[in-house]
């Protein structure tokens, strides 16, 4: 039988080179006939005694360079810190066949900026600027905790900042962290207000830390839609973030609750008010009551009421079901939030419910599933219900991947009209 064919080992390095290598690591380096990467790596090899070739910025072309390479007998790619972590090795993997090549990883610079300003990235929304739409990475950084982001030429940290502050963004403290791991690192701590004026070695990572108790600032790219918004869109409170109803099941709630023009609409737990919003808009020349509890909500509703023009959005700070008897019998009504009370909230609302009203019911857990239609069936009669698990494509490099969001539960009744004897 022939001897199996060498693989191309994938080398991951830092800016120190040689120096910060396992022993392992710089002996397959050293023992290597032919060694590729970027120009800015082989530099740091100097002491190697194999052919270097400088690996071209092109893709394809680089494509090319790594099959050529193969025909060699003992191959090495060198990449920058862990070459699986936004680096090269997938591509290679994915288009030439995993089993090409072996991967050594070194510590990611990622990793390390994290660990030079103490913060854990398991929660951080991590991403590479280069090749990437500028706008939707914005729009990811806004709702963000942390983020850590790789620089590009084309969107250094400066151009990044203005991006930043031109859309409301400024409850973020930043770090640059340059040429980690090598002599002359260094890590620049800075709001981003200064961070614009500032410029920074090609090779650095940006991390952004929200600064404590910051609510999001809500998006203003492009015309707002009738419903269906994106959830952030809306101005949304800290930690309460991702209870917001989601933008696919606002409109399906919506659609169940047949809003006309003129209707009265009450929004009881309405949270940022988003599902309110929306209800307004379509509800023009009527009034929705957002009613909610918390002080900070309220405030939130009247700002995102404002951003979205809509006058016909009414605040109401209280908790049902005792709030609910001072307003004006609705004709649609949108359940968020009941907390413990389920029966005796969905109880009162319907009680008000104008007949041939619609009510529409989000619970989050199957405990309240469970008692919010055993409520409903005893007051209405026919109840339907819809399980939804939505999962939202997010482009990574040159993939699609799926995050699922949280399920949930939706009920919605009809009041049926009272026929006269």
């Amino acid at each position: 039988m022939g001897e199996s064919r060498p693989k191309l080992v994938i080398v991951g390095i830092g800016d120190d080179g040689m120096a910060g290598l396992t022993e392992s690591a710089r002996r397959i380096i050293a023992e290597a006939d032919v060694v590729l990467g970027a120009p800015a790596m082989l530099r740091l090899l100097n002491e190697a005694p194999a052919r270097k070739v400088p690996l071209d910025p092109d893709m394809p072309t680089a494509l090319r360079q790594v099959r050529e390479a193969l025909a060699a007998r003992r191959p090495v790619l060198v990449s920058t810190g862990d070459p699986l972590f936004y680096g090269v090795a997938r591509y290679l993997c994915d288009r030439l066949g995993k089993d090409q090549f072996e991967v050594v990883p070194h510590v990611s610079s990622m990793q390390l900026a994290f660990a030079r300003v103490k913060e854990s990235w398991e929660d951080a929304y991590l991403t590479n600027l280069a090749g990437r739409p500028l706008e939707a990475i914005v729009d990811r950084i806004r709702t963000a905790e942390k983020v850590g982001l790789f620089s590009s030429d084309e969107h250094p940290p400066s151009r990044l900042a203005r991006a930043l502050l031109d859309r409301g963004i400024d409850y973020f403290r930043a770090y640059v962290c340059e040429n980690l791991g090598s002599p002359d690192e260094r890590v620049t701590q800075a709001e981003l207000v200064d961070l614009e004026a500032m410029e920074f070695d090609p090779l650095n990572v940006l991390i952004l830390v929200r600064k404590p108790n910051r609510p999001d600032r809500a998006s203003r790219s492009g015309r707002y839609r009738l419903f269906g918004n994106a959830d952030d869109a809306f101005a949304q409170t800290l930690p309460k973030r991702g209870l917001i109803t989601q933008a696919e099941v606002r409109s399906i709630a919506l659609a169940q609750l047949d809003i006309r023009p003129t209707s009265v609409v009450w929004d009881v737990g309405a949270g940022s008010g988003s599902v309110a919003i929306e209800a307004a808009q379509l509800a023009h020349q009527g009034m929705v009551f957002a009613v909610e509890p918390e002080p900070a909500d309220v405030a939130l509703i009247e700002a995102n009421a404002e951003a979205f023009g809509v006058p016909n959005v009414r605040p109401v700070t209280g908790r049902a079901p005792h709030v609910l008897a001072s307003l004006p019998e609705p004709d649609a009504i949108f359940i968020g939030g009941t907390g413990r009370q389920v029966d005796p909230v969905l109880s009162a609302a319907f009680a008000r419910l104008a007949p041939g009203g619609r009510m529409a019911v989000n619970v989050a857990t199957v405990d309240g599933l469970a008692t919010a239609h055993h409520t409903l069936k005893k007051l209405a009669g026919e109840v339907r219900l819809w399980n939804i698990s939505i999962a939202r494509g997010i482009e990574q490099m040159d993939r699609v991947r799926f995050e699922a969001m949280n399920p949930t539960f939706l009920l919605a009744v009809t009041k049926i009209d009272e026929v006269a004897d």
